[in-house]
């Protein structure tokens, strides 16, 4: 599969989002967010679930009409469907959308019909896809019979047959095995390497972290980090690191500032973050061995995702 050719709107956003304002009752969903995303640009939307995640994609989409503010692809505002102009956009739903009694040549050519792909050029964009999905040899079998992976695959390509140059993508891994997911960011590698802009919404930071190039941390209906990871680390934790402890001899960790983890036997994991590494932790030694214990073994490590998320949210980032 190719991406369309970046003609027009080249030197403009691939998406910008303005001031962007949704309420359901009493609760705000979006309150006033504000994200540009350049082309060729990977962005992992993250946040705990009720952020507003879901309202930004479908607003972007043109699913959900704003309160107020503003949704631009590739420099154009856009209104919401039917009438805005999204022929540039592709948008893979978490919810698999696809014909279970149809095979996957005729659910692509379903789709690309709807996206107004021509019939000439239509089957050769499917046999691109069959390819790219790992799909050529089950081409005529019906998608009812393929496995969860095989259908996100199947999914993903439905709605990138019209070769847009932004993809949406909501949790485009979930509910699929190991294997099926490492697929599945080959696919989507291949198509970051033909320049094609994307936002990804996922609950695995480790996704995000070693696949995006730019993040944006969403709680609470706003965008409250946006950014490289470095960035985001620096500006959130600096210079703290994460310290993980195994302690043999110490029965109260809570005690000496740490934070518990898992006991096997005599042997207790803990860990606590330190600001000054070097004054601070021949301290925590200190207090170890004067609490009768003794470290058995240490862990620093740099400040992760997960890491930067908790300081933010409050929260871990579970799956739904």
């Amino acid at each position: 599969m190719q991406t369309a050719a970046a003609s027009t709107g080249a030197d403009r956003p691939a998406l910008e989002v303005r001031s962007a304002r949704k309420r359901f009752a009493e609760r705000a969903a979006l309150d006033g967010v504000d994200l540009c995303v350049a082309p060729g640009e990977w962005v992992a939307l993250l946040g705990p679930n009720g952020a507003g995640k879901t309202t930004l994609v479908k607003a972007v989409a043109g699913r959900v009409r704003l309160d107020d503010g503003a949704v631009a692809l590739f420099g154009a505002t856009v209104a919401p469907l039917p009438n805005g102009d999204r022929s540039q956009l592709g948008v893979v739903p978490q919810e698999v959308a696809l014909h279970p009694a149809f095979s996957a040549r005729e659910n692509l050519e379903h789709w690309g019909a709807l996206a107004g792909v021509s019939r000439d050029v239509l089957g050769r964009r499917i046999d691109e896809a069959l390819e790219w999905t790992g799909l050529a040899d089950r081409a005529d079998d019906r998608v009812d019979a393929f496995s969860g992976g095989m259908k996100r695959r199947l999914n993903i390509a439905c709605s990138l047959l019209h070769e847009p140059r932004l993809v949406l993508l909501d949790e485009p891994t979930v509910g699929v095995d190991p294997q099926s997911r490492a697929r599945i960011w080959e696919m989507l590698g291949e198509l970051r390497a033909r320049g094609t802009a994307v936002v990804l919404t996922t609950h695995q930071l480790d996704e995000a972290q070693d696949v995006s190039g730019s993040i944006a941390i969403l709680d609470h209906g706003r965008i409250i980090a946006r950014g490289s990871l470095d960035r985001i680390v620096d500006e959130t934790l600096g210079a703290a690191r994460r310290v993980e402890l195994a302690l043999r001899g110490v029965t109260d960790v809570a005690a000496l500032g740490l934070e518990p983890g898992p006991s096997n036997g005599e042997v207790v994991r803990a860990s606590t973050r330190l600001e000054r590494l070097t004054d601070e932790l021949p301290a925590l030694f200190e207090r170890v061995r004067s609490a009768g214990g003794e470290v058995v073994d240490v862990e620093v490590r740099p400040p992760s995702l997960q890491d930067v998320f908790i300081h933010l949210t409050g929260r871990e980032l579970r799956d739904r």
